[in-house]
């Protein structure tokens, strides 16, 4: 009806408030994220049942090697990741040490993401061990909404012998948030209207994004240690906050009310970078230890290179000193990168001529200007085609070779006799 004069106004606000609530509603998304638990340490115990149970831990052996992940049998023990496996050995007597296999770890991930796409198309890889599922459409369905994630889980284990932990929420944000909370094998909510009781107790420390380096500046400036004290500074608009966080500022006060983003993007990616870093217990300058971090560090980035076909131009070391400063080291060399044992050796080099002796208590490691070399235009001149035409007669030999072998393992088998580690391996 066209409302009278004195009400028009009332009736106007009447229909934008149902508006909003409908589309609030119509809005509202219903995002899984799902971790792994314990993976690599958990895929070496389905590949031999016998090490199922017993404290198992994936990495370098001996003085130099360094802990990737520890099964929930040895953390019971003090065993983490990070850790240099010497002192690993001295917590745990029994530890068994098993030497990291990125391509069967790949191999397990493929099928945990295809798995996961049984239950919805939109399905956001986090990293080769966890991801995000928008579950809006199929919970909806559902009258026992947690039956389906126990299905979901149990599934996992019984068919591909991974387990993982659930975390459901609003955004992708609280469902990260939430997957942490119980491990391993936890099934958690994390709604809006609970995050009072639920996330606000917790530590700081816990917050998704806020580093071991911020946890104790936020201590210092505004007294904050619980992620309940960061959300009254937020509120507020603490001046030394936004200060502190910078752009992140607004993202942070938006997770930390429950709010984010919610979409779940299945577009493939195009990386123009892969790293890794490490920040560690305590400083060292231990040229074994440093270099078993690199070398960890090394496979796994040529292991999500190859998942993304691409190779590298440039590669950086990064170190941060005691005091918090952060140094970075960059190089390209002549021929890109393609495998782990030129990445490692070009890291070493950079370490040994730059950092060497010198305490740090991170580690960083990343490859740059990637590209998918079977996309890559040879580029030749009237000055360079004698370099070119000998070259490249041997380059594309191997392309094409490996392209053949590419679909039964899954990476480069040949090489040139340049990029092959001087130790021979």
């Amino acid at each position: 009806r066209i409302p009278k004069k004195r009400d028009a106004a009332f009736s106007c606000k009447k229909v934008v408030l149902v508006n909003i609530t409908e589309y609030n509603i119509a809005m509202s998304r219903v995002i899984m994220h799902i971790d792994l638990n314990a993976f690599f340490a958990s895929a070496e115990q389905l590949r031999d049942p016998q090490l199922r149970g017993k404290p198992v831990v994936v990495g370098g052996y001996g003085r130099r090697g360094v802990v990737s992940t520890a099964s929930y049998e040895a953390r019971a023990y003090g065993v983490h990741s990070a850790m240099p496996m010497h002192e690993a050995l001295r917590k745990c007597h029994d530890l068994i040490v098993r030497p990291p296999d990125f391509h069967y770890y790949e191999i397990l991930s493929n099928s945990f993401f295809a798995y996961l796409r049984r239950y919805s198309s939109l399905v956001e890889p986090a990293s080769i061990d966890e991801g995000y599922v928008d579950m809006t459409a199929r919970l909806k369905e559902e009258k026992e909404p947690m039956r389906l994630l126990k299905e979901i889980q149990d599934g996992l284990l019984s068919e591909i012998g991974l387990p993982c932990s659930i975390g459901i929420g609003p955004t992708k944000f609280l469902a990260k948030m939430a997957s942490d909370m119980k491990k391993p094998l936890g099934i958690t909510v994390l709604r809006r209207r609970d995050l009072a009781k639920t996330l606000y107790p917790l530590p700081v420390s816990d917050f998704f994004g806020i580093g071991r380096k911020s946890v104790g500046k936020l201590k210092e400036l505004s007294h904050i240690e619980t992620i309940g004290d960061l959300k009254k500074a937020t509120d507020r608009d603490d001046p030394e906050l936004i200060r502190f966080f910078g752009k992140s500022y607004y993202e942070i006060k938006e997770h930390v009310n429950g709010y984010g983003s919610d979409v779940i993007s299945t577009k493939r990616r195009d990386p123009k970078s892969i790293g890794r870093s490490l920040t560690l217990e305590q400083n060292t300058n231990d040229f074994e230890e440093i270099s078993a971090i690199l070398e960890n560090m090394a496979n796994e980035i040529m292991s999500e290179a190859r998942r993304e076909k691409k190779i590298g131009r440039t590669i950086e070391v990064t170190m941060r000193d005691p005091d918090f400063v952060t140094h970075s080291k960059s190089m390209t060399p002549k021929e890109p990168i393609s495998n782990e044992f030129a990445l490692f050796d070009a890291a070493l080099s950079l370490y040994r001529s730059n950092f060497l002796g010198a305490p740090v208590r991170l580690v960083g490691l990343t490859l740059q200007n990637l590209y998918d070399p079977k996309k890559e235009d040879i580029q030749m001149s009237l000055w360079n085609y004698e370099e070119y035409e000998e070259q490249d007669k041997t380059k594309l030999l191997i392309a094409e070779l490996n392209r053949k072998m590419e679909k039964k393992y899954d990476k480069n088998v040949l090489m040139r006799g340049s990029e092959v580690r001087k130790d021979g391996d």
